[in-house]
């Protein structure tokens, strides 16, 4: 018995469709990584930890309060960069990639859902840094400050979830873990996210600032009065241009990528 194929273009579906669309993409996606014990316990557990054994022992200390933001930067860092980078990189790999982008599934719904994903842990590991500051390490911050921390976590996701997009564009599956740690380790030391940047060589001092994770440190410790003489203005922008940049690379790839599939 023959069957007659109906042709339904994007345009005579609802906004709701594409919703429903990314919200269970979402959904999943974020399942996904939080079952990915590797994945959930070092996003969330490396930053904690390491709180735990330096912001305590600075107790009632102004440390503990700049920990508290720079290890916060840390963690949606690292988020983005091993979950998209690492994420999309084995997904690649197994095909998994090739098999979504020959879905009718909207492309918008498969990049957002990772960026939501990674915005999500990102908010987790800001409260359990707060509410770690607030009962093992003294600090006293107010619902302003702690709302003001979690929206500049929350917009540092983007520009590094770009970066992490163009990684696993790049870089091979097996590759990936230590190529992304050779870009995360070195450029969180510089940025200041272990100790304050009047703290390392003047060389580093000097490079910090092209590096995309001293602008988010900066913007994150600015709340507490630990960030270097100067506007903030800057430093949004300067994300703002990485993003652009990131995201333009990728872009490029990643239309190559489809043109040969």
């Amino acid at each position: 018995m023959a069957t007659n194929a109906i042709a339904v273009s994007p345009r005579s579906l609802g906004l709701s469709y594409y919703t429903r669309i990314f919200r269970k993409e979402t959904q999943y996606e974020f399942v996904r990584m939080l079952r990915t014990k590797a994945f959930s316990l070092a996003v969330i557990g490396f930053p904690v930890m390491f709180y735990m054994v330096f912001g305590s022992s600075n107790r009632h200390g102004m440390f503990a309060r700049y920990l508290m933001s720079s290890y916060s930067c840390m963690g949606v860092v690292s988020a983005c960069l091993f979950g998209i980078g690492m994420g999309i990189a084995m997904e690649r790999a197994q095909g998994w990639l090739e098999l979504k982008q020959a879905s009718p599934m909207p492309r918008a719904a498969y990049l957002g859902a990772k960026l939501m994903s990674c915005a999500a842990f990102a908010v987790v590991i800001v409260a359990t840094l707060v509410t770690l500051g607030v009962t093992v390490g003294g600090v006293s911050l107010t619902v302003g400050e702690g709302l003001k921390l979690a929206g500049v976590i929350l917009a540092g996701s983007v520009p590094f979830t770009a970066m992490g997009l163009l990684v696993a564009l790049l870089v091979p599956a097996n590759a990936a873990p230590g190529v992304i740690n050779l870009i995360y380790l070195p450029m969180s030391f510089a940025s200041g996210f272990w100790m304050p940047i009047s703290s390392l060589p003047h060389w580093l001092r000097v490079l910090a600032p092209a590096l995309p994770t001293y602008h988010l440190a900066q913007l994150a410790l600015n709340i507490f009065g630990f960030a270097q003489p100067g506007r903030m203005l800057p430093h949004w922008e300067a994300l703002t241009g990485f993003t652009l940049l990131m995201l333009g690379a990728a872009w490029i790839i990643f239309a190559r990528s489809e043109a040969k599939a």
